[in-house]
């Protein structure tokens, strides 16, 4: 049975979180604080974690904690689940390590879709990978069995949103693909902005590999697509 830890300090919304996991079939532990969650954590980490940022009298009490569980597992699937939907705070879960980044407004049904998308994840990568499920575009690779991607042969380091809205745009090289498009594909559901902030991070993402990366292209007023790289920056690369 798959183990959920929640660490979140409000104990009226830690319960509700964790009755509705069990009723799904998950065995789930509850923390209300950075300290105890350690503790147990360093006796045996569960398979996925959900965290809130501020916990207790720590105001990024859950950035320190999944710091921590990153150093301990490069693998071990992280939601931060929080009522700050502010960008900065999404960003910097995101790049200590989170694998998704979640506000409290986000219905239960949303949440349990989410959390067993990671697991089918982590399932995945256990398993060898099928050719079927690859799909090369250039220095770009795309493995939808174990949701990676590759540019140049390297990871890039991505959430799952961030695979979603990449696959989608790839997989038909040169068509527009608009924000409702992206968004359904992503399974999420947010204003326009977010959406660009999404593609600013991907592209960021992209660029730390290769710095001449550029092949998502905005198209102003209807979305972005993916362009194909010119055989010579292929064979450059």
């Amino acid at each position: 049975m798959k183990r959920i830890a929640i660490v979140e300090d409000e104990a009226a919304i830690r319960e509700n979180y964790a009755d509705v996991l069990r009723a799904q079939g998950y065995q789930v532990q509850t923390f209300a604080n950075r300290e105890s969650a350690t503790l147990a954590f360093q006796l045996k980490l569960p398979h996925l974690v959900i965290l809130d940022i501020g916990l207790a009298q720590e105001y990024d009490g859950g950035f320190v904690l999944c710091q921590w569980l990153r150093s301990q597992s490069s693998t071990l699937p992280i939601i931060f689940l929080t009522a700050r939907d502010n960008d900065v705070d999404t960003v910097s879960g995101l790049r200590i390590g989170a694998d998704d980044y979640l506000t409290k407004d986000i219905s239960l049904p949303h949440l349990t879709a989410r959390i067993a998308a990671l697991f089918r994840r982590e399932d995945a990568w256990q398993q060898p990978t099928q050719e079927d499920q690859l799909l090369t575009i250039g220095s770009l690779t795309i493995d939808s069995q174990k949701m990676l991607i590759r540019w140049n042969q390297l990871p890039v380091d991505i959430t799952i949103t961030e695979f979603w809205m990449i696959y989608t745009l790839a997989k038909q090289p040169g068509h527009v693909k608009n924000r409702q498009q992206l968004m359904q594909d992503a399974n999420i559901y947010v204003d326009d902005s977010t959406i660009t902030s999404h593609i600013k991070r991907i592209r960021k993402k992209f660029i730390q590999i290769d710095a001449a990366f550029d092949c998502i292209e905005t198209v102003y007023g209807m979305g972005y697509r993916w362009l194909q790289e010119s055989p010579s920056d292929t064979a450059a690369s």
